[in-house]
This record gives structure tokens, C-alpha cells and sequence, in this order.
């Protein structure tokens, strides 16, 4: 793509692997900085050191728990301290578990809000200030199919993800008058969870292939990153508070997800 981000500043959490990686190169490739937030340093260090070799862009690595308040208050400053400015923040870092509803405890429930959630508005919480006083600011918080269409087994990460949007759509509409945009991106890409699980359930595939219009399911980097880039930059700057279903069409109808749980 085109270099629309040339002098842009970008957070990404979770930007090591699955959609943040394809995220966060896409963005380096439009010419962004890019800091890359999670806990796991070894893919976050590979993936800091990818985007300097190949997209030659200032790419950095911060470990963060994005479930600790204090260490995502501590990333978005990383980030600000490394770049002196912060225009786009990715909200990516996130994860699910097949579960009856009736079987959920307490516990489990929160911490993926935890995780999905509190983690997001306490990112977007952190950034508004800064964003705010630069007038310009691109924040891109990733929802999920899963509770767009209410897909079994998975209630905790499907009313986390729904939580998310309920938050970017007041967010949107607080913050445009600052030149902060907050838009949702459900995506459908093969993440390295996802290849693992249609691995070893390739029934479950090929059914939901039958019901994807475009057929395949997405590349993070080829089908999502391209949509983040619109998103982080000038050509999004009328489009707030919107979500888009990168997903090869399957939220039209929606589509059978039934994962295995016990009883």
C-alpha cells in the first residue's frame, strides 16, 4: 500500500501474532512507528525487530499485561515518550474459551472482561489526552463475530467483545469534536489459534466455508491490515463510530460456530 501513514505514530497489543501481527505490519508497510504491546517477549521482540528490517520504520517492543491498569498506563506512555506523539492505538489483544453459559463462574467472566474489556477502555482512557491535544487521534478496537451473531459457548468473550463496540460507538460520539476517531473492526482471519482448532476439526471448516460468501477465511495482513491502514489514516477522517465486518461476507447470514464443551 501506499505510504498514507508516513509520520504516524501506532500502538498495537497483541501485535506479535495472528490479526495485531498482520495489523501491525500492515501498518509499518503504510509507513507507520509502530510499538508492538503484550506479554509475551519473544514474539514481541521478533516482530519489533521484522518491521525495522523489512519496512525500515522505527518499530519498538513494550512487555505489557494488559490486564494490570498500571502496566497499560505505562504502554500508551512507552509509546508517547518513544515517539513524543500517538495517533493510532489498535486495541487487538484479547482471547476466548468454549464454555456452557450455565457453567461460567464469577471469576471466569472477569477476567475476560478483564482482558477484553477493561483492557480496551483503559488504553483508549490513557490516549485521549494525548490524541486530544494533538487533535488527531485513530483508535481501532477489534470486536468479534462471535458476539455480533451470539455464538455458542463462548458468552464471556462474546459480551466482552459487544461491550467493546457499545464503548467505541460513545466514545465516537464524546470524542469527534477532539479529531478522535473510534471505529470496530470484526474480523475473520486465520490466527494461529484458529489454524490449530480447524486443524484438528476440519469438519467444522468446511461447514463454515459453506457459509462464507467469499469462500476462504481471511489473511491478517492481506484482508485485515489493509482496512486498519484506511482506518488509521486521513481517508477515515468522516467515518466514526462504525463497525466493519472484515470477514468475507459470513456476518450477512451468520455463521455456524459450535465449538465441543462438556456438559
Amino acid at each position: 500500500m501506499a505510504r498514507l501513514l508516513e509520520g504516524r505514530s501506532a500502538l498495537v497489543t497483541g501485535g506479535g501474532q495472528g490479526v495485531g501481527q498482520g495489523i501491525a505490519r500492515a501498518l509499518a508497510a503504510a509507513g507507520a512507528r509502530v510499538v508492538i504491546a503484550q506479554r509475551n517477549a519473544d514474539q514481541g521482540e521478533q516482530e519489533a525487530t521484522f518491521l525495522r528490517k523489512v519496512h525500515g520504520v522505527d518499530a519498538h517492543f513494550i512487555r505489557t499485561d494488559v490486564t494490570k491498569a498500571d502496566q497499560v498506563d505505562a504502554m500508551v506512555k512507552g509509546a508517547v515518550d518513544r515517539f513524543g506523539r500517538l495517533d493510532i492505538l489498535v486495541n487487538n489483544a484479547g482471547a476466548s474459551f468454549p464454555k456452557r453459559l450455565e457453567n461460567h463462574t464469577d471469576e471466569e467472566m472477569a477476567a475476560s472482561f478483564d482482558l477484553n474489556y477493561w483492557a480496551v477502555f483503559r488504553a483508549m482512557r490513557a490516549a485521549f489526552p494525548v490524541m486530544k491535544a494533538q487533535n488527531y487521534g485513530r483508535i481501532i478496537n477489534l470486536g468479534s463475530l462471535n458476539g455480533v451473531n451470539a455464538h455458542m459457548f463462548t458468552v464471556a468473550y462474546n459480551a466482552s467483545k459487544e461491550a467493546v463496540r457499545a464503548l467505541s460507538r460513545t466514545a465516537a460520539v464524546e470524542w469527534g469534536p477532539c479529531g478522535v476517531t473510534v471505529n470496530v473492526i470484526c474480523p475473520s482471519a486465520a490466527s494461529p489459534q484458529a489454524k490449530d482448532y480447524f486443524a484438528a476439526n476440519p469438519e467444522m471448516l468446511a461447514k463454515i466455508l459453506e457459509q462464507v460468501p467469499a469462500q476462504r477465511i481471511g489473511d491478517a495482513e492481506q484482508d485485515i491490515g489493509p482496512v486498519a491502514v484506511f482506518l488509521a489514516s486521513e481517508a477515515s477522517r468522516y467515518l466514526t463510530g462504525a463497525t466493519l465486518f472484515v470477514d468475507g461476507g459470513s456476518h450477512v447470514n451468520g455463521v455456524a460456530w459450535r465449538p465441543a464443551v462438556e456438559d
